[in-house]
C-alpha cells in the first residue's frame, strides 16, 4: 500500500522487500534536509537497527503533525522520551540534533508500565514551537523476548545472536507499514 513522503505529499511505495522507502523533511536555516532510513542506519552503524527504524517512525509520524505547513526548523524540536535505545537516540540525532544540542531527555517517568513490559518505554513526545505530540507504539512491534534479551547483562554468545536476530526482525517490521500504523498519538 503506498504511503506519502512526509512533507511531499507524494505516494512512496514499498520496494519488493517490503520496506518502504519514505523520507523525513526538515528544514535547517531555511534548507530543506531530507533523510532516508538508510541515512539514519550510516550514521548508526550496524548495532541497533530496530531502535532506528523507531526513531525513523516516530519522527515520520510526528514530524506532519507538529508542522502542518511543511517541514519544521531541525534544531526547534525537543524530544523527551522514556526509551533510552543508542539507535533511537542515534537516529533523532542526525535528523534534529537534539542531543548535542540539550534538547534530547531519557525520562523514565514516560515510562506506561500499564502497558506492559513490551511496550512501556516506548513512549515519545515531540515538541516544535508552541505544539507538542506524544506518541505511544501499537501492539505487535515489540516483543517480550526482545526487551527480556535486550535486558540481560553478561548474555551468552547464544542470546547475543538471537538478540541480534530480534533487532533486525523489529526493524522489517517497522519499516514495512506507515508510521501511524507503528505509532499512535496518545
Amino acid at each position: 500500500m503506498p504511503v506519502s513522503a512526509p512533507g511531499e505529499g507524494r505516494p512512496v511505495a514499498p520496494d519488493p522487500s517490503g520496506v518502504v522507502r519514505g523520507t523525513i523533511a526538515v528544514r535547517d536555516q531555511g534548507q530543506v534536509l531530507t533523510f532516508g532510513f538508510e541515512d539514519l542506519m550510516r550514521y548508526h552503524g550496524p548495532g541497533s537497527p530496530g531502535g532506528v527504524a523507531h526513531a525513523f517512525k516516530v519522527l515520520e509520524r510526528a514530524l506532519p503533525l507538529l508542522e502542518p505547513a511543511g517541514p519544521p526548523e531541525r534544531r526547534e524540536i525537543t524530544i523527551r522520551t522514556a526509551f533510552g535505545g543508542p539507535g533511537a537516540r542515534d537516529g533523532f540525532e542526525l535528523v534534529t540534533r537534539a542531543v548535542t544540542e540539550s534538547r534530547y531527555v531519557v525520562d523514565a517517568a514516560l515510562a506506561r508500565p500499564e502497558r506492559g513490559m513490551a511496550m512501556e518505554r516506548f513512549v515519545f513526545e515531540l515538541g516544535f514551537r508552541a505544539r507538542t505530540v506524544t506518541l505511544i507504539v501499537r501492539e505487535g512491534y515489540v516483543s517480550d523476548e526482545f526487551i527480556t534479551l535486550a535486558r540481560t547483562e553478561g548474555r551468552t554468545h547464544a542470546e547475543e545472536t538471537r538478540l541480534t536476530v530480534l533487532k533486525h526482525e523489529m526493524a522489517a517490521r517497522l519499516t514495512a507499514v506507515p508510521a501511524a500504523d507503528v505509532y499512535d498519538v496518545a
